[in-house]
């Protein structure tokens, strides 16, 4: 049962990190419904570290296109690529915030913000953000054009995804459409954006529960790590081909029923 009850992790955070849906409020709400221990802040934010493997792996060309270089030189062409810059700049905000919470009011978020009430409230709201995002008009910045001030506004807009039920894919990818971003570019900044904020908040996490790594069982966290992993793959994947040709119509319908059903079984 521990081995299932991993893998049912590792599933629905790989399947739920990058479709704009709220992985945090899917590990909640569906171990809640299932009768299975919430996993936590922690636990879930060590899983999404197979989601941080994943998105490495589908975009290593994009990412290590130079690594026959010296390290030196490599790291320069890092620096000086306006891409890597912006990702940087856009992961300040959530940085800023995420660790303003975790060192003066660490904790914030397990009562009222991780509630069931919450998450629905928040799913519901952010299907109607969403909305709004899908009607806009179709935009012409992309990877190769845009400024840091777009990264910025889009780094602004990770940052609430501290709050769960709010969707880091979800808000970032809707920021970068009414923003007047392409369709596919939006998705693609989104998820590269999300890297090293979806491996600062491992890394945090990690260290401020290292003491209770005890109560963690080896092997079947490894088994939730790999399942979030194959199925983030697939979920990155899915995202790209589904989302430049039919939007968010089925992500906003989906995130609105969510938060309906919660409510109705409050």
């Amino acid at each position: 049962m521990e081995y299932l009850k991993f893998i049912l992790y590792g599933l629905i955070q790989g399947l739920t990190e990058f479709i704009p849906v709220s992985s945090t409020a899917h590990l909640k709400v569906i171990s809640f419904f299932l009768g299975i221990d919430d996993p936590g802040p922690s636990l879930s934010a060590i899983i999404q570290l197979g989601s941080v493997f994943a998105l490495i792996c589908y975009f290593r060309k994009d990412i290590f296109k130079k690594r026959r270089q010296s390290l030196s030189n490599f790291l320069n062409y890092l620096l000086n690529q306006s891409l890597i810059r912006s990702i940087l700049i856009g992961t300040t905000p959530i940085v800023l915030l995420g660790g303003s919470v975790k060192l003066f009011i660490p904790n914030f978020f397990d009562n009222v913000l991780r509630s069931n009430l919450s998450i629905a409230l928040v799913s519901i709201f952010m299907g109607m953000f969403m909305y709004l995002a899908d009607k806009s008009k179709k935009g012409s910045i992309n990877l190769k054009n845009h400024s840091l001030s777009n990264s910025i506004l889009i780094g602004i807009s990770q940052a609430f995804a501290i709050f769960p039920g709010v969707s880091r894919s979800g808000v970032t990818i809707s920021t970068a459409l009414i923003s007047g971003w392409e369709r596919a570019d939006a998705a693609k900044f989104s998820f590269l954006l999300g890297m090293p904020a979806i491996s600062l908040a491992a890394i945090v996490e990690i260290i401020s529960s290292f003491k209770g790594f005890s109560t963690f069982n080896v092997f079947p966290l490894i088994v939730g790590l790999i399942t979030a992993f194959l199925s983030s793959l697939f979920a990155i994947d899915f995202l790209l081909k589904f989302f430049s040709s039919n939007g968010l119509k089925l992500f906003i319908i989906y995130r609105i029923i969510f938060g309906v059903v919660i409510l109705f079984n409050l």
